[in-house]
């Protein structure tokens, strides 16, 4: 057995409470056995629950805490209400101190990051962190980002999203270079955004250090897999991201409708039966669950606070994922290639003004 990986776990954020967290940190110990379990939150809820999976309790360990995050408090509010003092903060806590290689909430999004970014701190180099989902695709997966952590962005933030993505999709999908596209509303260069085509031009001009940059992609790209990663601001990757949760939702009961309506429909629905449950795997949101934070100096992953355990054992399978693959090392790798590629243009463009 390989060396374990220890995850620090808010017991306590989501809208379904720590019963759901337990119940998914043991379907997620079947598929990873070797790892361990921090869970911060109130003891007399959580050690009842553990107690009902023998196999999880011999791999976990309880911080008591009493203060609890809501999804209702501001990022501002969760800061001083929070800080050192809360489920949410503690399992940060826990991995700035080495205790564990990577945390999870279900929590309030806006109370992480401003919690995230407080305690482990953004990465030299990186401006504002980014929330990174894997999306399905016809190819298979995509990392898309920013899904709503920065609203709006500036050329230097796309590109430093560009940074990040490309580290982790390295970390997930075993390539060396992947291929980044950043959304716009064409693929013509005249389109857009100034920032998106001042990115761009960044992009173009260091594609080869640490990914190749495909050019402009548009929202039919993302269900095709167009591209390894797919770079955009926070307002319009969430709400491409709810979209497409919406979508798949939507879909999925209008085939469940016209199954039902008759005997022969009926009749079909059973003999399709096997293509049918692939297909409902497929469309589930609760397999692509879990979101990370990139960009700041420790991995967290923010779990979606409504879903059920098989979605919270799906986000901890990402979780163990990105430590596993060292998903940390791999950003920095990445920065450090794309500012000595950047520092050897500045050179070079500075020596050929010289000469002229």
């Amino acid at each position: 057995m390989s060396d374990s990986i220890t995850i620090s776990v808010d017991a306590m954020g989501g809208d379904n409470g720590p019963k759901i967290v337990v119940e998914g940190a043991a379907l997620a110990l079947i598929e990873r056995p070797n790892a361990k379990y921090i869970f911060h939150g109130r003891e007399d809820e959580l050690k009842p629950l553990l107690a009902q999976h023998e196999k999880l309790q011999a791999v976990s360990e309880i911080r008591h805490c009493d203060n609890v995050i809501s999804m209702d408090d501001k990022p501002s509010q969760a800061l001083r209400k929070g800080r050192g003092d809360s489920s949410m903060w503690n399992a940060l806590q826990s991995v700035k101190d080495g205790e564990a290689q990577a945390a999870i909430s279900g929590g309030n999004t806006g109370a992480l990051m401003a919690m995230a970014t407080f305690c482990l701190r953004p990465m030299d180099g990186i401006s504002r962190p980014a929330l990174a989902a894997l999306w399905p695709t016809l190819r298979s997966e995509s990392v898309v980002l920013d899904v709503g952590a920065t609203v709006g962005a500036d050329e230097e933030q796309l590109i430093d999203f560009s940074i990040l993505g490309a580290a982790m999709a390295r970390a997930l999908f075993d390539v060396d270079l992947p291929t980044i596209g950043l959304l716009n509303v064409g693929v013509e260069e005249v389109k857009g955004l100034e920032a998106v085509k001042d990115a761009s031009k960044q992009l173009h001009a260091h594609s080869g250090q640490g990914f190749k940059y495909h050019g402009f992609v548009e929202g039919d790209d993302l269900g095709k897999g167009t591209v390894d990663v797919v770079v955009t601001e926070g307002f319009t990757g969430n709400i491409a991201l709810k979209t497409a949760e919406g979508t798949a939702r939507q879909v999925a009961t209008y085939l469940r409708t016209a199954l039902s309506q008759s005997w022969l429909s009926k009749l079909g629905a059973l003999l399709a039966m096997g293509a049918m449950r692939t297909l409902r795997s497929k469309m589930d949101p609760r397999t692509a669950n879990g979101a990370v934070f990139l960009g700041v100096n420790g991995i967290v992953i923010k779990s979606h606070g409504g879903t059920d355990e098989i979605g919270f054992k799906s986000a901890l399978g990402l979780t163990y994922e990105m430590a596993h693959n060292q998903l940390i090392n791999k950003i920095s790798e990445g920065l450090r290639e794309y500012a000595a590629h950047d520092e050897a243009n500045k050179d070079k463009n500075n020596n050929e003004v010289g000469s002229a």
